[in-house]
């Protein structure tokens, strides 16, 4: 018996520290419609006992206790109670609220507390906002809000009328953030389909290895112009590359333009070797194309310069004989796809820079906020939307892999393009 009871008390323990599993975004994001809407209803009653506690709690105070006398005197007493409402979770809830009046004056008193209530439209409009960007669309939230015990629930016009409020103070924020304190030592830039219009978008990497969205612009294509004059607003928020940026790009014309035309001779370009991979086995048939590609990977991996140089010209060699718009492909800016190499950082910064995957991953976690969107009626929309999305992004991004390493990176960047001395000369 006592065997059993012990292994009942270690059962029991251990199930009481196994504690409560805390839903994530990403985890909420991917449940179905009706679960979020459970989850929700089960928050409901425990936001309005919250609020019944600290509204007992200033009428207390204000009061005194239910048939209790204070000392010298009432100077406020109960005053019944009003039909009311209060919003918790983005819905709107019906809720008595009590009253007070003053002896003195004679007068009703305001309660700070509801009082606070109403001035939390600003965190609610941040839930109402990542609700709809993980799922709850403006059409069915009014059916969502139905589902809550006692909800009111926000129409659907009333929702989209929010939402455009919350999104439109994200791109402000967004737009308006000051670059000057942030140390950059890379830069990656893409671009990302909107409808008919490509969202360029730039993240820096900072030397300590965060990830940070710098900002974006709207272009029909991937402009040289366009993303010359983003640039330069970006240096004009406070952007600094006076010590060296390596920027990450897929090789596209106007990414590159821009980038000489802005950072000239502050910057070095690392095309994305995965780009520049699929660019060149796309003109081979299809049968080809898995063995090539292996053979370019197995190229570029090479630790040093030398070696890459030499495997990549060896299958520049062999393209030319099979395919000379596949080899001549290849060749086009060839050395800008070995800059890592170069500066002999390739086995440190090669697995987080030497493609664009520092900036692909975050494309994905925008398509997943914004995708659900089948018509975008105007820029504004798309603008706000893009914004919202990449500042709840943001938070969440990791520390690039090989960060520890960065410093040589800045290192490298200033010997390379002679940096150290124009300083010491100035």
């Amino acid at each position: 018996m006592k065997t059993i009871a012990k292994t009942q008390r270690e059962k029991s323990k251990k199930n009481s520290d196994r504690g409560i599993k805390i839903v994530t975004a990403e985890e909420y994001e991917g449940l179905e419609v009706d679960v979020r809407i459970e989850l929700i209803k089960a928050l409901i009653p425990l936001g309005l006992m919250r609020a019944a506690e600290e509204l007992e709690k200033e009428v207390t105070r204000l009061a005194g206790e239910w048939y209790g006398r204070a000392k010298g005197g009432k100077r406020c007493v109960r005053y019944g109670r009003n039909p009311s409402s209060i919003r918790i979770g983005g819905q709107k809830l019906p809720f008595v609220v009590p009253r007070v009046r003053s002896l003195k004056t004679n007068r009703e008193l305001p309660l700070e507390t509801v009082e606070e209530f109403r001035r939390q439209n600003g965190e609610v409009d941040e839930l109402l906002l990542k609700r709809v960007l993980y799922g709850i669309s403006c059409r069915n939230y009014e059916a969502a809000a139905g589902a809550l015990p006692g909800a009111l629930g926000l129409s659907s016009s009333t929702v989209s009328r929010q939402f455009i409020e919350a999104t439109a103070a994200a791109l402000k924020a967004f737009q308006e953030r000051d670059l000057s304190g942030l140390d950059i030592v890379a830069l990656a830039l893409d671009g990302k389909s909107f409808a008919e219009d490509t969202m360029v978008v730039a993240i820096g990497v900072t030397i300590h290895g965060d990830k940070l969205l710098l900002g974006f612009v709207q272009a029909g294509t991937e402009n040289g112009e366009v993303i010359g004059a983003f640039l330069e607003k970006l240096v004009e928020r406070g952007l600094n590359v006076e010590q060296g940026v390596l920027v990450v790009i897929d090789g596209g014309k106007g990414l590159r333009a821009a980038v000489e035309r802005v950072f000239s001779k502050r910057a070095l370009v690392q095309r994305c070797q995965w780009h520049k991979r699929e660019n060149v086995v796309k003109y081979l048939p299809k049968g080809e194309q898995s063995a090539m590609r292996k053979k370019l990977q197995q190229a570029y991996e090479k630790p040093t310069c030398d070696e890459a140089r030499a495997a990549l010209m060896k299958i520049h060699a062999e393209l030319e004989r099979r395919n000379l718009s596949a080899a001549a492909s290849l060749e086009e800016g060839l050395e800008e796809t070995l800059t890592l190499h170069r500066l002999g950082l390739f086995p440190l910064l090669g697995i987080s820079l030497k493609t664009t995957n520092v900036i692909e991953s975050i494309m994905s976690q925008i398509e997943k906020r914004c995708g659900k969107v089948s018509c975008w009626k105007n820029s504004s929309q798309k603008q706000r939307w893009l914004a919202a999305a990449l500042l709840d992004i943001e938070p969440r991004l990791q520390r690039i892999k090989g960060h520890k390493h960065l410093p040589l990176l800045r290192e490298a960047l200033q010997q390379h393009l002679h940096l150290k001395q124009k300083e010491q000369v100035a």
